[in-house]
């Protein structure tokens, strides 16, 4: 059972953007009906020549700064060169990205890595414990996906990118 204080991540995977798409208003709409609290989703693609997009960024933070940070840090670790360039958004992401990989193991990571395939896309969503239950609930469509709870508070997420943001400013 998933902690409501703890941070959740879903990546599906899917054959299209227009298929993620569908997904992504899924998650969109869980929020708007209060099923779910502080969440951060987004819609990556990878296109022919391997090349990374983020197409959709929805960010419902209600309380605390780290959620834009947690799934550009999510993104940046399955997807390196993904990470943010500009120095603030680089430093909360930096900030983030330790904390996740406490919670992600070798083997989590190389699994999200090999799960988006060229000319596919991807429904990232990051928010708290019981963001596990509502998702299981909506029967998202993907072909593929990784669910995992971390073993990493939202709180210290959010502690890290407020003074990550701060040292930046």
């Amino acid at each position: 059972m998933a902690k409501p204080e703890g941070i959740f991540i879903y990546i599906g995977t899917y054959p299209s953007k227009a298929a993620a798409h569908v997904d992504y208003e899924v998650a969109k709409d869980l929020h708007a009906a209060g099923v779910v609290g502080t969440y951060d989703t987004a819609v990556v693609t990878k296109d022919e020549k391997g090349k990374v997009h983020l197409d959709e960024h929805e960010l419902a933070t209600e309380r605390g700064a780290w959620g834009g940070a947690v799934v550009g840090a999510l993104i940046g670790i399955v997807f390196p060169p993904m990470i943010p360039g500009t120095a603030l958004a680089g430093a909360a992401v930096g900030a983030a990205i330790g904390h996740l990989w406490r919670g992600l193991s070798r083997s989590d990571v190389k699994e999200l890595g090999e799960l988006i395939d060229q000319g596919q896309a991807a429904l990232l969503v990051v928010g708290e414990g019981k963001l596990e239950q509502a998702l299981d609930k909506a029967e998202l469509k993907a072909e593929k996906h990784f669910a995992k709870e971390l073993d990493v508070l939202w709180k210290d997420v959010d502690k890290a990118v407020r003074e990550a943001a701060k040292e930046v400013s």
